[in-house]
């Protein structure tokens, strides 16, 4: 079952109260990633928010993420406050996979991605050099159905995954693939801030992605990372990556095919290899998102819940909905993956 959160109070002011944990959905063993919350009803949401931040932490430290209900949160000002009142540092989104609003420093829309289409685990901006280490997820509208933003514990996940599959990546790291230009997925602005190509070209230089413009004016980009990192905290492994979520092969297969015919293999708006550019094939993938689902735990959206999550410890992901949803994403405390023992030296491919 999901847990109610123990946690040490704060300097100031009372602990957080939990409330009894009913309506989880946690698959079997996926633990206690995910607490939940309670906002008293005699409580100032702001003042309760900023007087909590330090036990509010803890929580996520403990949990890997937390849940809480009451704040009533309605617009995303108030998530950018939030960040505040947790004395947290927005991060501002670089490299994009697809498309957001913005709305204020750290604070977006979330990731423009078709309802119909579950959106796989993976962990934010896992792909850059330097990620966000908190995330904040604030819902303004729940869907009538589905939509869950689910989590899984990515130490739990390296844990549980063969050793057969994490080898080749320990030695290799991974490797991600994009082709931006043909109006799927992130454009060049979204991704870089900038469509000007010497602007480009730096900031690929900068973070080691290797790149390429095609004669039809596409940009194509190679970027190997490590698929492991070790919690600064915790001290444990964590699967962290976008190996399976951003792979062909998790694709609905009839986009995949029409996307294939369309661009050709070469030119999927993004795919994942193993870090030498060697293919992945079905079954690996398959394998890595059963192991996602064996760890997945699940609570549906109610209006003005804010889930704080553990980028580095946590994977998440998002079930598809139907009717109006409306949830907001924040990032903050930047982390860079050289901090956190790669396997691998990132360099340019």
């Amino acid at each position: 079952m999901t847990s109610t959160a123990s946690v040490p109070p704060p300097p100031s002011g009372s602990a957080p109260v939990a409330v009894p944990d009913t309506g989880a959905q946690d698959a079997a063993g996926a633990g206690d990633v995910l607490a939940l919350l309670h906002v008293p009803d005699t409580a100032d949401a702001a003042t309760w928010l900023q007087e909590q931040r330090h036990a509010l932490r803890a929580a996520v430290l403990e949990h890997g993420a937390v849940l809480v209900r009451g704040l009533g949160i309605e617009d995303p000002a108030e998530v950018g406050r939030a960040l505040r009142q947790l004395g947290a540092a927005p991060v501002a989104e670089t490299e994009a996979f697809a498309s957001r609003q913005t709305y204020g420093e750290g604070v977006y829309s979330s990731a423009g991605w078709p309802p119909n289409q579950p959106m796989c685990m993976h962990h934010e901006l896992s792909y850059t050099t330097e990620f966000p280490s908190l995330l904040l997820f604030a819902c303004l509208t729940p869907p009538t159905a589905g939509g869950a933003t689910t989590v899984a514990d990515a130490a739990a996940v390296f844990d549980a995954l063969p050793a057969e599959v994490t080898e080749p990546f320990l030695r290799e790291g991974w490797l991600l693939t994009r082709t931006y230009g043909n109006d799927i997925g992130a454009s060049l602005t979204e991704a870089f801030g900038s469509d000007d190509r010497d602007a480009v070209e730096r900031h690929c230089r900068a973070h080691a992605i290797a790149y390429a413009w095609r004669p039809d004016g596409t940009l194509h980009t190679r970027q190997r990372r490590s698929a492991v990192l070790r919690h600064p905290q915790s001290g444990r492994r964590c699967w962290f990556n976008q190996i399976a979520f951003l792979n062909e092969w998790t694709l609905d297969p009839d986009i995949r095919e029409y996307l294939v015919d369309t661009y050709g293999a070469e030119g999927l708006p993004f795919n994942t290899h193993y870090g030498n550019g060697a293919p992945l094939d079905r079954d690996t993938v398959r394998l890595i998102n059963e192991v996602y689902e064996a760890h997945t735990v699940r609570r549906p959206w109610q209006a003005g819940d804010l889930m704080l999550v553990d980028n580095l410890r946590t994977a998440h992901a998002r079930e598809a909905f139907q009717g109006p949803r409306r949830v907001v994403v924040a990032m903050a405390d930047p982390l860079r993956a050289a901090d956190c023992e790669p396997t691998i030296e990132v360099t340019l491919t």
